[in-house]
């Protein structure tokens, strides 16, 4: 017996230093990578601003340029970059295109998109021309989505260079119309091959592991006597800003100077002039995912609208059911599981042809379905000379915390970083893994970080950059393991 138990002390002894040597090696091999990183940073930077210079918005769609001609050159900008770089491209009828490197059957997808969403806000900088300032780099797409399609790209290179053994052919996709739809995704499923496993760079790290629901609507009425109304830029972002024009009436405006002076917004203006009374009002921006970290221009406006004393069917209709509240309460549609809660959000509200409208975008937790939230909306958003017109119904995604792909990818974090604190995550946003089969969201945004994305000022830093990319690295060789 005390033969047996010194032979298993030494065994142990032997695998403890065996991981301390192998935990020396890897860091040493980390370091390295780093530094080699560190020397392709102006170099990728320079590329990023290729890439923001161009205005990538949905457009008008032409022949051979499904989503406008900003979408067709920023593909055209991005696959050039990767051609330059050594990589096989394809350009799939401008909907998207891949760089591509290695052999064999199974495909290790990557997808990131090239579009992006209005510039709208009042920027610092222009949000078409690439800013550094010291660590932080500002423009429109820099970490939505343009960035991480680089860290993404050269996380390849810097792999194919090392001289890796790859089994698996290794496909950075990049999209055209992510913001606004992913019909993309549904011409690559229809032309291209099937992905084995990858990941999506445009969410947050560590993972995640699900994504919310999502139905997107447009409540329309008729019954309102405001004779225009006009705020937001898109319905996947709070409304910051709204101009509202009423009729005048004996007091009003004083009222609403008194109500609005308490509602919390960062700026607003009221002017009398010719019967009428205009208001401007200025909120927060926010993506629909996080409603609560905005200010809803068009929803305080109708709150003070209400607190004034102007009468007005739909300032009640909006009032008792979307509101400034984030969480659909106005619906009953307040709900929560152990993956998140249900949020609301109002982007857009408009008045056009005698009618007036708002958009609602509601993310829902993973445990629900479409057709269970519209159900619980049916009868509440229509009145007597109004209707519901539904845009998107997105069922949630959800793979579970054990699966290989959240553990491989989790690991290339945690194995860079550190960072075991923070865990694979649901989020309200939708991604292209919605749209791609077996992948999942995958970085960068670091956890507890605003980079202003959907707002102004938007940016990303270099730091986080160069880390990024040396993750996406350590992700493909675990993924070229599964």
């Amino acid at each position: 017996m005390p033969a047996d138990r010194e032979g298993t002390g030494n065994s142990a002894g032997v695998k403890s230093g065996w991981k301390a040597f192998a935990k020396k090696v890897f860091m040493e091999e980390l370091m390295d990578i780093k530094e080699k990183i560190h020397e392709l940073s102006e170099e990728m930077i320079q590329n990023l601003g290729r890439l923001v210079a161009v205005d990538s918005q949905l457009g008008t769609p032409e022949e051979g340029k499904p989503f406008g001609e900003g979408p067709a050159k920023a593909l055209e900008v991005g696959l050039k970059i990767a051609d330059e770089l050594g990589f096989q491209t394809v350009n799939l009828d401008n909907y998207c295109g891949y760089a591509e490197m290695g052999e064999g059957k199974e495909i290790i997808g990557i997808a990131g998109h090239l579009d992006i969403v209005p510039a709208g806000g009042d920027w610092t900088y222009d949000p078409f021309a690439l800013t550094r300032k010291g660590d932080y780099v500002y423009g429109r797409g820099t970490t939505d989505d343009k960035g991480p399609v680089l860290e993404a790209l050269y996380a390849m290179k810097l792999l194919r260079d090392s001289g890796i053994r790859l089994n698996k052919r290794v496909r950075l996709i990049m999209g055209c119309n992510e913001e606004t739809g992913s019909r993309c995704m549904q011409h690559y499923n229809k032309v291209a091959e099937e992905l084995s496993c990858g990941f999506t760079p445009d969410a947050n790290f560590p993972c995640i592991h699900g994504e919310k629901g999502q139905v997107t609507m447009t409540a329309h009425s008729k019954n309102t006597r405001i004779i225009s109304m006009n705020g937001g830029f898109v319905f996947n972002a709070v409304c910051d800003f709204c101009t509202t024009v009423i009729p005048a009436e004996d007091g009003l405006k004083e009222k609403l100077e008194a109500a609005f002076s308490e509602s919390g917004l960062i700026q607003y203006h009221l002017h009398e002039s010719d019967g009428l009374i205009q208001i401007d009002a200025k909120g927060v921006s926010a993506h629909a995912s996080m409603p609560a970290l905005g200010v809803n221009a068009a929803g305080v406006t109708f709150a003070c609208l209400a607190k004034a004393g102007f009468e007005d069917d739909f300032v009640r209709f909006y009032n008792s059911h979307i509101g400034t509240a984030c969480d659909g309460s106005g619906l009953d549609l307040k709900f929560q599981d152990a993956y998140g809660d249900l949020t609301l959000c109002n982007g857009i509200v408009k008045t056009e042809n005698g009618e007036i409208s708002c958009t609602i975008d509601i993310r829902f937790p993973v445990t629900l379905s479409t057709e269970q939230i519209c159900t619980m909306c049916q009868n509440r958003l229509e009145d007597s000379d109004g209707y519901i017109e539904i845009q998107t119904l997105t069922e949630p995604l959800f793979f579970p915390r054990e699966s290989p792909l959240v553990e491989a990818l989790y690991k290339a974090y945690t194995d860079v970083t550190g960072d075991t604190a923070n865990e694979p995550l649901v989020i309200g946003g939708g991604t292209y893994a919605k749209s791609l089969k077996n992948i999942i969201a995958f970085g960068p945004e670091k956890p507890g970080m605003d980079y202003h994305i959907h707002g102004a000022d938007e940016f990303l830093l270099v730091s986080e950059m160069e880390e990024a990319v040396l993750i996406y690295m350590e992700a493909i060789k675990n993924l070229l393991a599964i």
